[in-house]
């Protein structure tokens, strides 16, 4: 039955209806999802937030526990498309440039330059939106140390050390780093 205005009321419940239960089912796998993955379950998480996500790709807080859980299972390749896509739509979280810096990098041992570049682009836009990120300089100085960019590297963990004083890998890894500038041979 359609109204004089052209509004059909029983289409518009339905579509209600519709609205409703699809906001449910990705607030359900969202939430439940994100649980298991704060419970260090990324494999669990994964089949939640991926529903999550195909329910709301532009959702930000869902391409974050998605990738998150992609990286907690190693599966860095797998969240690179749902964080540049998230960088698109927000550009300015700093969350999605730390992900999306461990998502290039993926495995440190294996690294190659490229990936290492990206990664390191990632992490320098997250500190230019928060020079306390946590973590971030620290990555950033395993990322130069492995590179053999021994200066660099102590920059990066006294970053590390000056934006979290009770950091200590941040603080032994200057150290190291330090001790090794030293060194005649190098």
């Amino acid at each position: 039955m359609q109204m004089s205005d052209g509004i059909d009321p029983e289409r518009e419940r339905l579509n209600e209806w519709l609205r409703r239960r699809h906001e449910s089912a990705f607030r359900d796998n969202l939430v439940e999802g994100t649980r298991l993955l704060t419970a260090g379950k990324p494999m669990d998480a994964l089949p939640l937030l991926q529903r999550a996500y195909k329910l709301k790709p532009d959702d930000v807080d869902a391409a974050i526990n998605l990738s998150g859980a992609y990286l907690m299972a190693g599966k860095p390749r797998h969240a690179i498309p749902v964080l540049e896509a998230a960088a698109r739509i927000a550009p300015d979280n700093v969350q999605v440039w730390i992900n999306l810096g461990a998502a290039y990098l993926g495995n440190r041992a294996t690294a190659t330059e490229e990936r290492q570049q990206r990664a390191l682009a990632a992490f320098y836009r997250a500190l230019d939106l928060d020079p306390l990120a946590h973590s971030v300089a620290y990555n950033i100085g395993l990322i130069y140390q492995d590179r053999g960019e021994i200066e660099l590297a102590i920059a990066a963990f006294r970053r590390a050390v000056l934006a979290d004083p009770n950091d200590r890998d941040a603080r032994r890894m200057l150290e190291r780093m330090q001790a090794r500038a030293a060194r005649p041979d190098n």
